[in-house]
């Protein structure tokens, strides 16, 4: 059986899902940050690279979600009602340039319903049937999994689209093993509702995807906030297959940390490329890149790394592949610069992630006093970090730290909660990409803006279903009046950046021209 029955993508307004591809450049804005000097002997050098998601949402071409839901047994009584109005949250946000299936899975799964346009006809059949779910049955969720990627992989529309499937399930899988289910290039974001289902496996179906994440959804009240922070991201995807390439020139690649996103080597120029996949809005991608520079003998300027990266628009088809960047810095006799601070915040956000995962590995064991010692451990270092200690970025980290300790106070509390938060939190760092955990609205780690409004907007609606919603075209009409330039200052951005570049090539050809 074949689901080649996507319906299209039919203009209910001007130039609906026509968007050109005018400005391709600047919808990615690279930064440099490093020291500017080194020292004349042979010394490591720390290059860190900073990816941020540029633009407005005004030009998006739309989406192709699919919803995989949990409709066992356990998912009886007041859990259904909490997913069924989580998802009408989803449908209500949808605009016409989107497309909608559900699927859902007990014992075996069942598609309730194509990839369908959302205008106001398709939304009210689509929650009528969510309204109608019943819940009975096994946990086959590797079965939902595989009809949620056919919906996407049989579409006849695919040119111009963002894809995502947002999987949620709130028990152990009776059959099947949905972590050996290929998911090639679809990004999957699962969920774990509720204290009774299974994160590692939750887990390693978004780990088997380019840039998809796991949830910790134990409070039930919290679904519609899960789904809306992962719905915020989808709907504002600027682009997509990102891919950014770092080049020795006179250093020595040592390693590059980007979370656990796919690095590949090329032995020929030494050049190390990371693929990222999507970029939503406003999120960051950051890369280090640790050299070893050799020794030279005098004072004189130095070409450490070139910086490439493509990408395309989200939902276009042309790769845009941005002028190659190089950062350059001064070799002189003696170099005392301190490290930059972004550098060393970055470094120790990596640092107190791989040390939550040793205290997640040791808790598993049953080793919780170790844990909890390699937790505080954790908490010490970073009283140390910067001289502000109210930098955002440290105190979430210190929260995240806090609370991942009161879920290791007894193994009882760690196997029923500890795992699955320590699990999100992996995932989430590991992705550079928000998850939900823990204290949501403290907890905002990765977040960006259109998520931090769909906090809200959750919330709200939580509180009263029946209250209309805005959509997400006044989404982006309140974003771009908060910020009416934003769609051209990546492109000015990038061309500026670009005749800096040049103007820098032709004095450093200046300079070594000289006698």
């Amino acid at each position: 059986m074949t689901f080649n029955d996507d319906e299209p993508i039919v203009a209910t307004q001007d130039d609906l899902g026509n968007k050109s591809e005018a400005f391709l450049a600047g919808k990615t804005s690279l930064r440099i940050i490093s020291k500017n000097e080194a020292p004349l002997e042979e010394s490591k050098f720390k290059v860190m690279l900073e990816l941020t998601g540029a633009g407005s949402g005004n030009d998006r071409r739309g989406l192709d979600l699919v919803m995989v839901l949990d409709v066992s047994g356990s998912m009886k009584g007041d859990k259904l009602e909490k997913m069924k109005t989580a998802v009408r949250f989803v449908i209500k946000k949808l605009s016409p340039i989107d497309r909608l299936s559900v699927v859902t899975f007990a014992a075996s799964s069942e598609r309730l319903c194509p990839l369908r346009q959302i205008t106001e006809h398709s939304q009210t059949e689509i929650e009528n049937k969510v309204k109608a779910l019943v819940a009975d049955g096994g946990t086959n969720i590797a079965a939902g999994l595989q009809t949620g990627l056919q919906v996407l992989n049989d579409r006849k529309l695919t040119g111009g689209r963002a894809v995502g499937i947002m999987l949620m399930s709130d028990g152990l899988q009776t059959d099947g093993d949905a972590t050996k289910v290929p998911v090639g290039k679809v990004p999957v974001h699962t969920f774990g509702f509720g204290q009774d289902h299974d994160p590692k496996v939750l887990k390693a179906i978004a780990d088997n995807s380019i840039g998809g994440t796991f949830s910790d959804v134990q409070n039930e009240d919290n679904l519609s906030i899960a789904f809306s922070q992962c719905l915020g991201g989808l709907l504002s995807v600027v682009v997509q297959d990102l891919k950014l390439t770092v080049t020795k020139l006179e250093s020595t690649i040592e390693k590059v940390s980007a979370g656990d996103y796919p690095q590949s080597r090329d032995d020929t120029d030494g050049s190390v490329t990371i693929s990222f996949g999507d970029l939503y809005i406003k999120e960051l991608r950051k890369v280090i890149v640790d050299l070893l520079l050799p020794a030279v003998s005098s004072r004189m300027g130095a070409d450490v790394l070139e910086i490439n990266y493509t990408y395309r628009c989200a939902g276009g088809v042309k790769l845009f592949e941005a002028n190659p960047i190089v950062a350059n810095i001064t070799r002189i006799g003696t170099s005392v610069e301190p490290e930059r601070e972004e550098v060393m915040i970055e470094e120790n956000r990596v640092r107190t992630a791989q040390m939550m995962k040793e205290a997640r590995v040791m808790a598993d064991e049953k080793k919780l006093e170790d844990a909890q010692e390699k937790l505080v451990e954790a908490e010490n270092l970073l009283e140390d970090v910067v001289d502000d200690q109210s930098n955002p970025l440290i105190e979430m980290l210190k929260s995240e730290l806090q609370q991942l300790l009161k879920l290791m106070q007894s193994q009882d509390i760690y196997e029923k909660k500890g795992r699955s938060f320590a699990l999100s939190s992996e995932t989430s760092h590991n992705r550079q990409r928000f998850a939900t955990r823990g204290d949501v609205e403290n907890l905002r780690l990765f977040a960006t803006p259109r998520m931090d409004t769909y906090l809200e907007q959750a919330k709200s609606f939580d509180e009263d279903p029946s209250k209309p919603l805005p959509t997400v075209d006044d989404d982006v009409k309140q974003e771009l009046a908060a910020d009416p330039l934003a769609s051209i200052v990546g492109p000015i951005s990038y061309y500026i950046q670009m005749a800096i570049q040049s103007l820098k090539s032709i004095d450093d050809i200046l300079n070594r021209s000289r006698p």
